[in-house]
């Protein structure tokens, strides 16, 4: 038995062929369970940061009366407590200014761009889709990091033996500990914290996602064809 074939009347309608539609998923919004987690997130990092300044700096100040703390061999004077190997050590360290000292002079540009990075990361946080989870976990960390040092720059209490030499500033300084020393060159890398790490992680984590190419979601519909009247 042969197959039957439709063939359109002459000066007849012809059949009609639906156009190809994209359609492309909506951008998922975050619900309010989605948002809160990541809060959550941003506060458990924050109170790690806070809580690993108060207790390195309590334990350093110890150590230093105690005159258990060693000097480094690069010239500066120092005080260290080696934790591996000599190459990663704790040093107290106040820092007035930015990433590497810097903006130092420049008090209210430096704290006015935090507080306003860290609005704009909190709407980043509760704007970005649900699909996007690289990208929360990239302002999660920066958000937390910001905030983190903010903290020290307008809730602190001075009452630290080096905060003699910031007291009559309008905004504290910021604790930093973590020392790595380069002794080859007898260098050290500038010290830094808990937040100064969610802030470097979260920016790289940043960049690369901003160089990862999304792939939509897109559903094709099949052209069936569809019979004249």
């Amino acid at each position: 038995m042969s197959a039957l074939t439709t063939e359109p009347a002459a000066g007849g309608p012809t059949p009609a062929t639906q156009p190809v539609q994209t359609s492309t998923s909506p951008l998922v919004r975050p619900n309010a369970r989605a948002i809160a987690t990541r809060f959550a997130f941003v506060a458990a990092l924050i109170v790690l940061d806070l809580w690993s300044k108060s207790a390195v700096f309590a334990w350093m100040e110890g150590l230093e009366s105690a005159g258990r703390l060693v000097p480094d061999d690069c010239g500066h004077g120092h005080l260290r407590m080696p934790i591996i190997d000599g190459w990663f050590t704790f040093m107290l360290s106040l820092n007035p200014g930015a990433a590497f000292g810097r903006l130092d002079s420049y008090p209210n540009l430096l704290i006015g761009g935090r507080i306003a990075a860290g609005l704009l990361l909190l709407w980043l946080l509760i704007r970005t889709p649900a699909t996007r989870p690289w990208l929360v976990v990239a302002f999660v960390l920066v958000l937390a990091g910001a905030l983190g040092n903010l903290y020290d720059n307008l809730l602190r209490a001075r009452d630290l033996e080096l905060d003699r030499y910031y007291r009559e500033r309008t905004f504290g300084p910021v604790r930093d500990f973590v020392d790595v020393y380069f002794g080859v060159w007898k260098y050290h890398f500038p010290t830094f914290n808990v937040a100064d790490s969610c802030i470097t992680v979260g920016a790289v984590v940043l960049l690369i996602t901003s160089f990862a190419r999304e792939k939509p979601a897109a559903v094709d519909s099949v052209a069936e064809p569809v019979s004249g009247a």
